[in-house]
């Protein structure tokens, strides 16, 4: 297994907005993504720092997706994120979490 993260700052007052972004654009986008696993986002007290962290099968799963169809969740961030997001890969080496089917 392998993890992607994502670490951002959102701009004030859009974490409503973000939440949604995430719910009806980007998930929906993630599932189809061959490799993909599990997504996880947290979003600090404030409401402005997020880490969002999408488990993937294999690394190469993940390093296609970034190649691929991340610029299209960037469009979707960008009235919401103040920067450019950062982006980091790890090997998971301990997971408790199942897979649970999508809700559709």
């Amino acid at each position: 297994m392998y993890a992607r993260t994502v670490f951002l700052r959102l701009r004030p007052d859009t974490g409503a907005r973000f939440a949604q972004i995430i719910e009806d654009e980007i998930l929906p986008l993630l599932r189809t993504q061959s490799g993909f696993e599990n997504e996880i986002t947290l979003v600090a007290p404030e409401g402005r720092d997020v880490v969002a962290i999408s488990i993937w099968d294999q690394k190469e799963s993940a390093d296609f997706y970034g190649r691929t169809a991340y610029s299209q969740v960037l469009q979707h961030l960008t009235n919401v994120v103040e920067r450019t997001p950062d982006v980091r890969g790890y090997d998971v080496a301990n997971a408790t979490f199942q897979k649970v089917p999508a809700v559709e």
